[in-house]
Formats: C-alpha cells, sequence, structure tokens
C-alpha cells in the first residue's frame, strides 16, 4: 500500500471515546451543549459552511452510538453554525483524498459515513434537526436521518451526489427519502441533485415546518425540549418502531404495536398519566 493510501485508510478507522453523561463529553470537531435532557449538535465550521471530514463522520458516528447508553439526554437538536446547516463532505478533506483510494478504501470511507446513519436511527432519542441556508450532500442526510426537521423558507436542500458523478444512493437515502416525500419526489431529488428550496420542502413533507431564520433553532429546541418533558421512554418506543416496521407486513406492524404499547402500559409514566387525568392536573413524566 503506498504512502498516501494508508493515510487515507486510517482516518475512517478513527474512533472517540465518548464521555457518558454526555455534559461531560468535549468534542473535538463539532460543538455539543447539554441544556436540561436536550443535548444541542453544533456544526462548526462556519467559514466553510460547515462540511464533513472524515474525523467529524467518526465522532458524530460515535457520539450517536454513545446516545444509546445516555441516561440523562432525551431529545437532540442537530444544527450548524453561522446561517447554513451543513455543504456535505469537504472538497480537500474527503473528496479529494477518495481519488487516490483503492476499492478496499473507498468501501471502507462509503461504509463509515452509513454506520452514522443507522448511529442516528438505532439512539432511542428524536432528533430535530434546525436547518437554515445550505443543506447539501451530506449534510441533507443529516437532516434526512433526523426525526423532525425545521427549517426555513431560505434554506437549500440538495441530494447533489449526481453532480459530482455519483449515484443518488448514499447513506440511506434510497431507503429512507422516499418514505418521508413519495417515491416520485425523491426520485426527482436523486436523478437531478437539484436544489429543494424550503417552501418546497416544507410542502413535500421533508420539513415539518417553517420559520424565519433567527427563530429556527429557537423553534427546534422548543420541540426538543417539548419531547423531553414528555413520556421519554414511550418516544423511545415510537422511534423504535417507526424504523423497525418498515419491513413489516401490516399485520405484523400491528401485532409488533400491541407488545410495544402493552410493555408502556407497565410504565410509570402511564399510570402518572392516568393519576394526573383523574385528579384534573397535568400529567409530569419521568420518563419511566
Amino acid at each position: 500500500m503506498s504512502d498516501a493510501a494508508s493515510v487515507s485508510a486510517a482516518a475512517p478507522q478513527e474512533t472517540f471515546s465518548i464521555t457518558l453523561p454526555l455534559r461531560d463529553y468535549r468534542p473535538v470537531h463539532f460543538k455539543l451543549e447539554v441544556d436540561g435532557k436536550t443535548a444541542v449538535v453544533t456544526l462548526n465550521r462556519p467559514e466553510r459552511k460547515n462540511p464533513l471530514t472524515f474525523q467529524s463522520y467518526a465522532e458524530l458516528r460515535d457520539m450517536f452510538r454513545a446516545l444509546q447508553f445516555e441516561e440523562e439526554v432525551k431529545t437532540v437538536v442537530v444544527t450548524g453554525a453561522g446561517g447554513n446547516f451543513c455543504s456535505g463532505g469537504d472538497v480537500f478533506e474527503i473528496i479529494e483524498p477518495l481519488l487516490s483510494r483503492d476499492m478496499p478504501g473507498i468501501m471502507q470511507f462509503t461504509r463509515m459515513t452509513g454506520e452514522l446513519v443507522k448511529a442516528m436511527r438505532a439512539c432511542p432519542q428524536p432528533i430535530v434537526a434546525a436547518i437554515d441556508g445550505v443543506c447539501v450532500g451530506a449534510g441533507a442526510i443529516i437532516a434526512m436521518a433526523s426525526d423532525l426537521r425545521i427549517g426555513t423558507a431560505g434554506a437549500k436542500v440538495a441530494f447533489l451526489f449526481n453532480k459530482v458523478g455519483l449515484a443518488g444512493c448514499d447513506m440511506g437515502a434510497c431507503a429512507i427519502l422516499p418514505r418521508i416525500i413519495g417515491q416520485g419526489r425523491a426520485s426527482d431529488l436523486l436523478y437531478t441533485g437539484r436544489v429543494m428550496g424550503g417552501e418546497e420542502a416544507e410542502r413535500w413533507g421533508f420539513f415539518n415546518r417553517l420559520v424565519e431564520p433567527d427563530a429556527v433553532l429557537e423553534q427546534a429546541r422548543a420541540l426538543a425540549d417539548t419531547l423531553s418533558a414528555g413520556p421519554t421512554f414511550a418516544n423511545s418506543v415510537t422511534k423504535r418502531m417507526l424504523h423497525m416496521e418498515w419491513d413489516m407486513s401490516v399485520d405484523q406492524a400491528i401485532e409488533a404495536e400491541a407488545m410495544a404499547q402493552a410493555v408502556c402500559m407497565k410504565t410509570e409514566d402511564y399510570r402518572r398519566a392516568f393519576e394526573a387525568f383523574a385528579a384534573k392536573q397535568k400529567p409530569v413524566f419521568e420518563g419511566n
């Protein structure tokens, strides 16, 4: 293996030791703030519109994996600094080095990026993306892999892999995007790589709602805080079932939901809700 290949192959293998509780972790490649039960992850290279590197992919992957064992954080917000969400993979720190890789080295990278999406879908915490400005390439994938998306009219979303000579089937796009906006609309975006504006994104169901740019993070945090104040164990079950039922028949899904709901009915939050209703009070959920 050449020196160039060995250097580029080593980067995606990097792993990060994530400190739990997450409020004690100090990321290297993004910002992290934990306020109460909500964690805010900020992609923080505003001078380049927050592109990703080999290392930031790996650290994000490891952080979302660690969230499966995090007890304090109940909801996550993902956003970008400086008025943009994410411009995708860094041209000179990812795209150019990949040109020198052999096929095993390239596969190592593409599988590593897919592991980030898997980790986002597997963590029990609902993820809310706060999106303004540029949201393209891998940035659009991170938004797609989130559970909810708050956007602005000025947001520019593009799955632009086609524009750089690649297939639209990147990091689960061909599986997840049609489930959000429909097969025909997903085909439009993935075949052309064109920009989807914020109003179109909201109309097509990619954005759950539109807000003003100066309110996008505030509104995303407010939504996340609302989820964090709810029955968080039940929320984690909802997230898991939304993901698992993609591969189920309707009959299988109904049976799986019967079992999942039965588990939730044995939680103290279910009892708290009943007792609060009987007392004509608002329930205070504790996530158990």
